[in-house]
């Protein structure tokens, strides 16, 4: 066997030695007619005796590489680079350090905007120095997490819901870079995102308390075990979506669901995104109608540009449970604004309002022809929904014989399209229920204690619309498909 060469002393390139011992050489006899592609020689010195060629019969032949070349007359060879061996194992962060940087950082991403707002409102109109700014920052951030805050006049607990939606969108965030730094990504291990989501939801859960004790003081009382309960349920349902995402266990999971049910699940969550959807353009264009009382309401605040803002802000957070009211507006149940009001199509009564830009745009009275067609906006989502369900269902079977090599991609089965129409609704049904109990809550102990849809009525009505509506538009597809492919 040929000696591995030792590396010149007069080369650098610490890989040479790797590098010329990975090549097999061919064995040329003496005197044999040699390959003149790719020897390279310095001129003067040709004829020189080659080192390495001109060996006795039967020995293989070496080259020693200096620098990706050889010294003159020598054969070069171009060798191919060797990947450097990886330096072993990538380091993993301990879960408990994991969890509790990543909780704090989306804690702090999510708490910095409404710090700001509050804090420039409170500095340029004098109204308070930065740590009151920041006392009030932290209590308007509680309440985006549904916790209640005591004041002066009675309990607020009202939560904006588009606060709501930012802090939930940093601990999914969370959950999934911890997912990565505990070496859980691409695992099918329920256990893992399980682990990963209830870390975070304890850590903040702890952080909730401990700041409920600092909020709590003289015109803001926080109950420091109901900011535990709500920090720790937040916590775990934005972490587990994050930490499912960064895994292959919700893939796992639904793999494991029958068919409609499965498809069924995805069909309703696009229903009630559909509904919600409509329900914001109504509110935006009902807000849009009315600009001229909604840039009334805003004068009417003395307090400067800066204040102006901060209404205007304070309404957009407030955006979102408009939608949601707006929504439940458009299935029938309506909404409340205040003790023994109610708002629908067929009837509005309503008192005295606070003056929020946002309220601008409530209608004055009942809908007459126009609320007819306003009730067709939800049939329309649970239509397109079930629409939308037949072609993810045709995709699909398309995949599935294009990958068994068979002619003419069969129709989906009718289990699949009216079961998973039908299951569609009792899905979207909860989703809109929730949404509708989240978005609404007290303004005080006096009259605006009740504000909000309730949630049951909006529950109930929304299955049996969207669940009929969504099995038809499925099973309309369906039947167009069937004729066109005819």
């Amino acid at each position: 066997m040929p000696t591995t060469p030792d590396r010149p002393d007069d080369s650098d390139d610490p890989f040479a030695v790797a590098e010329a011992a990975d090549v097999t050489h061919e064995t040329v006899p003496v005197g044999a007619a040699r390959p003149t592609e790719g020897i390279e020689t310095v001129p003067g010195e040709a004829g020189r005796p080659t080192e390495g060629i001109d060996r006795p019969p039967g020995r293989e032949q070496r080259t020693v590489l200096v620098d990706d070349k050889v010294l003159a007359d020598r054969e070069t060879v171009r060798l191919p680079r060797q990947r450097r061996s990886p330096g072993g194992p990538r380091s993993r962060a301990p879960l408990p350090v994991a969890a509790a940087f990543a909780t704090l950082w989306a804690a702090l991403l999510s708490y910095l905007p409404v710090a700001v707002v509050v804090g420039l409102a409170r500095t340029l109109e004098g109204s308070g120095g930065l740590a009151g700014a920041a006392h009030a920052g932290l209590a308007g951030w509680m309440l985006g997490h549904g916790v209640p805050i005591g004041t002066s006049i009675g309990s607020l607990g009202l939560t904006p819901l588009l606060l709501s939606m930012l802090i939930v969108w940093r601990l999914n965030r969370a959950g999934l870079h911890v997912t990565r730094a505990v070496g859980a990504r691409r695992s099918s291990s329920t256990a893992r995102a399980l682990s990963v989501a209830f870390a975070i939801a304890l850590t903040y859960s702890l952080l909730g308390s401990v700041l409920a004790l600092v909020v709590d003081g003289k015109g803001t009382e926080v109950t420091a075990g109901r900011a535990a309960l709500n920090f720790f349920l937040l916590g775990l349902a934005g972490a587990l979506a994050g930490s499912l995402r960064g895994t292959d266990a919700l893939r796992a999971w639904a793999g494991r669901l029958p068919g409609p049910l499965r498809h069924g699940l995805r069909t309703g969550v696009v229903a009630a995104l559909l509904v919600l959807a409509a329900g914001a353009a109504v509110t935006g264009l009902s807000v849009a109608l009315g600009g001229g009382q909604a840039a009334d309401m805003i004068s009417a605040y003395r307090t400067g540009v800066v204040g102006q803002a901060g209404v205007t802000l304070v309404s957009l957070a407030y955006g979102a449970n408009g939608s949601v009211w707006a929504a439940a507006y458009l299935l029938g149940p309506g909404f409340a604004l205040g003790t023994g009001s109610v708002v629908r199509l067929g009837e509005v009564t309503a008192g005295p309002l606070p003056s929020l830009p946002l309220l601008a745009g409530l209608p004055d009275g009942p809908m007459g022809v126009a609320g007819a067609l306003l009730l067709a906006l939800p049939v329309f989502a649970g239509l397109a929904a079930g629409w939308l369900l037949t072609l993810r269902l045709a995709r699909e079977a398309r995949e599935a014989t294009r990958e068994k090599a068979t002619s003419g991609p069969p129709e989906p089965a009718w289990s699949l399209v009216l079961g998973g129409g039908l299951i569609a609704g009792p899905v979207a049904g909860v989703a809109l229920g929730l949404m509708a109990g989240f978005s609404g809550g007290p303004l005080g102990d006096g009259r605006m204690a009740t504000i909000g849809p309730d949630p049951w009525p909006v529950a109930l009505v929304a299955t049996a619309v969207l669940g009929v509506s969504a099995a038809v538009g499925a099973a309309a597809a369906r039947r167009f498909r069937s004729a066109s492919r005819a």
